[in-house]
């Protein structure tokens, strides 16, 4: 399969294409607030500068480590994956939730193994636009198959691999989210292993993007929802200090 290069700039130019919207308020704050203090007394015209300062601090952080965890990190090279084990592997599954960017890399990184993919993206649950806008300027990666997270049209015992890359805390409900890890524990052969990669609710990814972290599930939530799903956590490594993986058997 041909090689697909990532262009330089084209993780965090992706953030913002897909969610202009928020950037856009951003920015009509850092340029409107300052503008009308202008016009008022003080403590009215430090609050508002304070307002419109820390917006634009924000903005410029999260961009910033954004740019550092999606283009500069490496994490889209995949060699990070060569301690998994996985050259060996024959059947490898990619799950993700609609946003796929990483089944070609998976492909041509191990050209020998047949890759699966499935998309369990539900627009009635997942409502982000950003999501509609990035399956409009991304194509499904050939072959892919629409599921549902209760059902994984994998055999028992059938499975090499299976790569869950920021798309496994769009399950929001704990429920539907142990019982989706269910499934895919009896599709693991013997010696088969889940990767999981995750941002984390934690200190550091808030500083980076805010209340914006809530979107992500703590450490403990990940843990409760591997243990009652039946899985045992083999490693747990930081890519970043942003971005977790966890390999589970």
């Amino acid at each position: 399969m041909e090689t697909v290069a990532r262009s330089p700039f084209q993780g965090v130019l992706n953030i913002i294409k897909f969610n202009w919207h928020f950037y856009l308020i951003a920015l009509a704050i850092v340029i409107v607030l300052p503008w009308l203090a202008s016009y008022l007394a003080s403590p009215l015209t430090t609050i508002l500068n304070a307002i419109a300062f820390f917006t634009a601090l924000n903005l410029v952080v999260s961009l910033a480590v954004s740019f550092y965890i999606y283009d500069y990190s490496g994490l889209y090279l995949l060699k990070w994956t060569d301690e998994y084990a996985i050259s060996n592997a024959k059947r490898i599954v990619n799950i993700h939730a609609g946003f796929d960017e990483t089944s070609t890399l998976i492909a041509n990184k191990y050209p020998n193994a047949t890759l699966i993919v499935f998309d369990f993206y539900n627009p009635e649950k997942h409502t982000e636009v950003s999501i509609k806008r990035a399956r409009k300027a991304y194509p499904p990666y050939p072959g892919t198959t629409h599921v549902a997270t209760n059902k994984i049209p994998m055999p028992p015992n059938s499975v090499d691999v299976i790569f869950i890359i920021f798309a496994a805390h769009e399950i929001r409900n704990k429920m539907e989210r142990i019982q989706f890890f269910k499934s895919l524990k009896k599709s693991l052969r013997k010696d088969g292993q889940i990767i999981v990669v995750e941002h984390i609710r934690d200190a550091a990814n808030f500083m980076a993007f805010n209340i914006g972290f809530l979107h992500f599930h703590s450490k403990a939530e990940w843990q409760g929802t591997f243990d009652s799903s039946g899985l045992t956590i083999n490693s747990e490594n930081k890519l970043t200090p942003f971005v977790s993986v966890y390999t589970l058997v």
